[in-house]
């Protein structure tokens, strides 16, 4: 009897009674960008399809350690998620030298969509093409400067110098990706690895794309080829977002998270407002998010090690 009471008082992570009240989603960032748009996006559809309440709380700071580490530090039942981007996922770990690992210390549950990066040029610079950038870069006196707003980028950059041999290309940091995209839109730098902020300036003709870093060409810039396809293997660069929980968090609620964001991100209307943001609509397995976390870590512990890079 006294077992049989025991048991009854253990809490229930079968995936048929989860959730049975509300659900957090910590962002690490400020609310207003882009990434809590996108999460409340996701929250709003799995309040609806799973009959409860899930709400985003913001916690910013660090390059989202911040909020990370409350996450990770919630009990593993579900109803505390992360919901996080590339950088602050993969990265931050590497340059805070956290013990917070990208991978490990987390149930992934979906990629929700990507967003790649396009590099840009003021419409002073006289190149037409991605071909003539690197051959007045290879040759440039005075040097070509290039805008970063964010670690990410700075660090995307200075690939993108080592990957086209351009040793007079000048990484010019901002504290931003505002002023990074003003940098160049004003001319105090001449081009710049942007994620799609000035893509309202590239549609009035303000700035020049070209080239873009995803996988396939971005269907905002069907004419801009990627830097794949002209020949830059391994540059499929960019950032992502995803839905984790803290490890341990029971397979069942796992899988049934992960369903119901796939489901999510195929709906019509979602699909409609990630791509208003030039995100690209994934929804992938948990697996493949895993996967993703593995390689993206490799490649950022990689890159600041060649590269020396250390937080300002």
């Amino acid at each position: 009897m006294a077992a049989a009471a025991a048991c009854a008082s253990l809490p229930t992570y079968a995936s048929d009674v989860y959730p049975s009240r509300t659900v957090t989603l910590i962002v690490p960032f400020p609310p207003g960008g882009t990434t809590d748009i996108v999460a409340r996006l996701i929250a709003q559809k799995l309040s609806e399809s799973l009959q409860q309440t899930f709400v985003v709380d913001n916690r910013g700071g660090a390059n989202g350690l911040i909020g990370m580490e409350a996450a990770a530090r919630a009990e593993p039942n579900g109803y505390t998620l992360l919901f996080n981007t590339a950088g602050a996922q993969t990265l931050t770990p590497v340059l805070y030298q956290t013990k917070l690992h990208p991978a490990d210390n987390w149930e992934p549950i979906s990629l929700v969509s990507t967003l790649p990066f396009v590099v840009v040029a003021t419409e002073k610079l006289p190149v037409k093409d991605f071909a003539g950038l690197v051959a007045l870069a290879r040759a440039a006196n005075p040097p070509i400067k290039a805008s970063s707003g964010s670690s990410m980028l700075t660090l995307l950059t200075d690939e993108l110098k080592r990957t086209i041999d351009a040793p007079t290309l000048i990484n010019v940091p901002y504290k931003g990706t505002a002023p990074q995209a003003q940098a160049v839109l004003s001319g105090e730098v001449d081009i710049s690895l942007d994620s799609f902020v000035t893509m309202p300036h590239i549609k009035a003709g303000k700035l020049r794309p070209l080239a873009v870093t995803s996988a396939k060409r971005v269907a905002s810039l069907p004419d801009v080829p990627t830097l794949e396809e002209l020949g830059y293997k391994g540059m499929v660069l960019g950032s992502w977002t995803g839905l984790l929980a803290p490890k341990g968090t029971p397979k069942a609620i796992v899988d049934r998270l992960s369903s119901e964001v796939q489901k999510a991100v195929r709906d019509p209307q979602i699909q409609e407002r990630l791509r208003g943001y030039d995100h690209t609509p994934v929804g992938s397995s948990a697996a493949d998010l895993g996967k993703i976390l593995v390689e993206d870590y490799a490649r950022w512990q990689r890159i600041v090690k060649e590269t020396g890079y250390k937080l300002g």
